[in-house]
């Protein structure tokens, strides 16, 4: 017999700020429920049944579908916010601290565009007992192997079922009955990215930033720790703390320590894909992550990202110049992609174009241009727009018979990489604005191959120019605001109404 916390029932709200409440005491409850239990079964206790907590739900039922016409027009030039049509449409919702603004601001809009009541209780969808431990709450780890064992008996465990990417890839029918989604994620897939997130880059969630720079060289986060430490030694830096991998916060210059500054500790190594975060108080900060090498490292990271739904993300790495024209230290803005990078090919199939988004472009040239000094002709001597090919081998010049060079030739292609593709490509799937800038470090189809004394040579001269286009881009966007960013053209024909 399930064991639950008592019942809380749905109720309906007309003010965003008391739905948010009632989604964050629903949760508070449930979370309390399972934690206690945990606590519990952890000093050997016998529990009264199967432990079973749920999360909240956030419904809307529509009738129509015009919308209000003042909010309508107000919200104009949103690309979310409404729902496609008539009908139920209904999502699952955790860590309300974590989301507060995002799903005040998703609820907020909903009211406003249809001006009907939310609805909100406790789903029917369990939490899995591993997503309810606090940050540093590793009490599992004091079960013997036997508890251990048992523990798919008495409380609920990760089910893969209920975290696929469905909604996402545009493949989810609801079943006759079944409302339609709300958002890309349910709450056990977001709870599922921000386990992940944790691991791979060694900080928590809580930290990210809503504009993130991915980078395949760890000289660009050695350069970001510097610029990063910089900031916080001036009093009148527009961020607040920088954050490394451990937790470790350093505080602007003149700002007190907060609660849980004190729990970051540096870890022993890094973890696979150390994250960065250069934080300001309304989260436009940045959040800088070393992916590694690889398409595969490309999609890992990006898929766990995406839940935390930013405002837009770029690729900043080195390429291969495929033009006997460009030179080392060049610059490639990418308008195109060829993915041979495979890792996406099933949830994104390769007849989908991946387009170039207007204001990302916009603002990466601004940027070099800001940076550099240089414009027009001038500009262009540096920059080449055009075409990035992706390739998921390294090597890809040892393979017989030139056959990558003639389809990078077909395809007009002007540099080579291994992640850039991805980035865009997931970017495009999951509705986060995308851009990606590269720099020329070797032209292997003209004898210019990469040696360690030129490598040297090419990171100390380019890459704290680079990085700090990177950062200049992302002052841009800031400045032009999210609602310009989140761009139609990555939405479908019946899509969801969270951004």
């Amino acid at each position: 017999m399930p064991y639950l916390p008592s019942f809380i029932a749905p109720t309906k709200y007309s003010n965003a700020s008391a739905a948010l409440a009632q989604v964050q005491l629903i949760y508070s409850q449930q979370i309390a429920h399972l934690r206690s239990a945990m606590q519990r079964y952890v000093v050997g206790e016998t529990l009264p049944g199967h432990v079973r907590a749920c999360y909240p739900f956030v419904r809307i039922h529509t009738e129509t579908v015009s919308r209000k016409l003042q909010e309508a027009i107000d919200s104009a030039q949103l690309s979310y916010g409404f729902v496609a049509g008539p009908g139920r449409f209904e999502t699952t919702l955790t860590r309300p601290d974590l989301y507060a603004n995002y799903y005040l601001q998703q609820f907020k809009l909903l009211l406003q565009n249809h001006g009907v009541e939310l609805e909100v209780g406790t789903s029917t969808q369990p939490i899995p007992v591993h997503f309810s431990f606090a940050q540093h709450d590793h009490i599992e780890g004091n079960l013997s192997a036997e508890r251990r064992t048992l523990m798919r008996d008495v409380f609920d465990l990760p089910d893969l079922a209920a975290m696929d990417d469905g909604i996402a890839n545009g493949t989810y029918e609801a079943r006759p009955g079944e409302p339609q989604p709300l958002s890309l994620f349910t709450a056990a897939r977001v709870d599922y990215s921000l386990q992940r997130l944790r691991h791979y880059t060694g900080t928590s969630p809580d930290w990210f930033q809503n504009f993130v720079l991915f980078t395949n060289y760890q000289f660009y986060i050695d350069e970001f720790v510097r610029l990063g430490h910089a900031e916080m030694s001036d009093p009148k830096s527009e961020y607040i703390c920088f954050v490394e991998p451990g937790n470790v916060v350093t505080r602007r210059v003149g700002l007190p320590a907060a609660a849980g500054d004190e729990l970051g500790t540096q870890p022993p190594r890094l973890p696979q894909m150390p994250a960065y975060h250069l934080m300001r108080t309304d989260r436009t900060g940045i959040t800088m992550v070393n992916i590694g090498v690889g398409p595969a490292n490309a999609k890992n990271i990006t898929d766990h990202i995406a839940v935390l739904r930013p405002h837009a993300w770029i690729m900043l790495g080195h390429c291969a110049g495929l033009r006997n024209s460009q030179q080392l230290g060049d610059y490639v803005l990418a308008h195109g992609y060829v993915r041979e990078d495979h890792v996406l090919d099933e949830e994104l199939p390769l007849w989908i174009p991946i387009p170039a988004l207007a204001e990302i472009q916009k603002a990466l040239e601004s940027a070099v241009a800001d940076v550099t000094g240089l414009q027009g002709t001038d500009l262009k001597s540096i920059m080449r727009t055009g075409t990035v090919a992706s390739t998921d081998n390294r090597n890809w010049e040892l393979l017989p018979g030139n056959q990558p060079q003639r389809r990078f030739s077909q395809s007009r292609a002007v540099a080579l990489d291994m992640e850039s593709a991805t980035i865009a490509a997931n970017g495009f799937r999951f509705r986060v604005p995308y851009g990606t800038l590269l720099c020329v470090s070797d032209k292997p189809l003209h004898g210019e191959i990469k040696l360690p004394g030129m490598a040297n040579h090419f990171y100390r001269e380019r890459v704290d120019q680079h990085l700090r286009i990177g950062m200049r881009a992302i002052e841009l966007l800031r400045l032009e605001g999210s609602s310009q960013l989140h761009s139609r053209k990555l939405r479908s024909f019946s899509e969801v109404a969270f951004q």
